[in-house]
């Protein structure tokens, strides 16, 4: 089969996918949207509860209370307003009518940090990247085939538990074609709620005045697919001075094993049109830096959009081919993490190997 025609397939399955309910019929439920938050030390938002009634009707202005893991991370008042106190994760827990649900809260420095192509129980350089990752501070993304081989239960449970999975709860993952090895299953169970809607694999979250969007490159990225119109519709309800995407397969790559693909033009389009920065990428292992540009690869120092290369977790190492236009620079010889600060107008980044160098480094502004 080929892969538009499993990328189709994989779609079509997820549309077809029901979401499961609150709880059981007749008994009240609660819910807190967003999920999962992270914010600046200082700064506050708001959480939302969702109340259901036992006829399965939407309660509006519910009776609940609200309460924090740790007060110290973060308190919340009655009325679901968290507020940052010091740098650290907790959890906020909504009640109703005896139903309760939870929400993470990090409260982290302005990074994003991370990388993809990560866990192998047969290697050691995923260990090496997780220990650099205890050194920094800041929202953690993986950028798919993060449990090699299949992404099983089995391969999260003994291989990337044990390294990156330490910072799991600050983590927002995208999957990669291992992952749907085994269907995605393994995937969606350990990241639970992190990784968005389940069986679906794209969701978004705002994060040190950026918008940030997770996609998933297994399901059709075409123009009109479901992926697709989420992602302009998201945009467009999420204007902001500064956004990043990241998933799986690369637009631009320089690699041998992969290299380039056009199947994610379409989302790069729909970004690019509403102005985003920065994508970010893995399934070629090695890191590759490219300077801003259109969708279809031409350069454009303006509103170009910057794209990284950082297959480089911890699985084993690609060759590259000849450099291919507007990259500017590449590296196959160390693993390492892309560390992202993400400023109000602009951002820098450091390519950090396992030895702790920082093997490339620069800053951009928004558009």
């Amino acid at each position: 089969m080929s892969l538009d025609r499993r990328l189709t397939l994989l779609a079509t399955l997820a549309a077809c996918s029901g979401s499961p309910g609150g709880g059981p019929s007749g008994s009240p439920s609660v819910s807190i949207a967003p999920a999962w938050i992270a914010l600046l030390n200082g700064d506050s938002t708001r959480l939302t509860a969702i109340a259901i009634g036992p006829q399965g009707d939407t309660i509006a202005a519910p009776a609940v209370s609200w309460s924090t893991a740790s007060s110290t991370v973060a308190d919340v008042n009655s009325t679901g307003m968290v507020h940052a106190r010091a740098l650290g994760y907790t959890t906020v827990t909504v009640t109703f009518q005896g139903r309760s649900a939870v929400a993470g809260v990090a409260v982290t420095p302005n990074v994003l940090v991370g990388a993809g192509d990560i866990a192998n129980c047969s290697l050691v350089d995923d260990s090496a990247t997780a220990t650099l990752l205890d050194t920094i501070a800041g929202v953690v993304f993986a950028a798919g085939d993060n449990a090699y081989s299949n992404g099983t239960t089995a391969d999260y449970t003994n291989c990337y538990a044990p390294t990156w999975g330490r910072h799991k709860t600050r983590t927002r993952p995208t999957p990669g074609n291992h992952e749907y090895n085994s269907g995605g299953g393994g995937y969606y169970s350990y990241f639970g709620r992190l990784a968005g809607d389940s069986g679906i694999g794209y969701y978004s979250y705002d994060f040190a005045r950026w918008h940030i969007v997770a996609l998933n490159s297994n399901f059709s990225m075409a123009t009109g697919s479901a992926q697709e119109q989420w992602l302009r519709a998201d945009l467009a309800a999420h204007p902001a001075t500064c956004a990043l995407a990241y998933w799986h397969h690369p637009r631009f790559s320089s690699g041998t094993n992969h290299g380039s693909s056009t199947l994610p033009q379409p989302l790069w389009q729909a970004l690019f049109d509403a102005g985003a920065d920065v994508i970010v990428v893995g399934h070629e292992h090695h890191y590759e830096r490219f300077a801003p540009q259109q969708p279809n690869g031409t350069a454009d120092p303006t509103n170009g959009i910057r794209q990284f290369v950082v297959g480089t977790g911890g699985a084993a190492l690609y060759p590259f081919g000849p450099p291919i236009a507007n990259s500017e620079v590449r590296n196959n010889t160390t693993h390492g993490v892309i560390k992202l600060t993400l400023n109000p107008a602009a951002y820098a980044w450091r390519y950090i190997t396992t030895a702790g160098a920082v093997a490339d480094s620069g800053s951009g502004s928004c558009h």
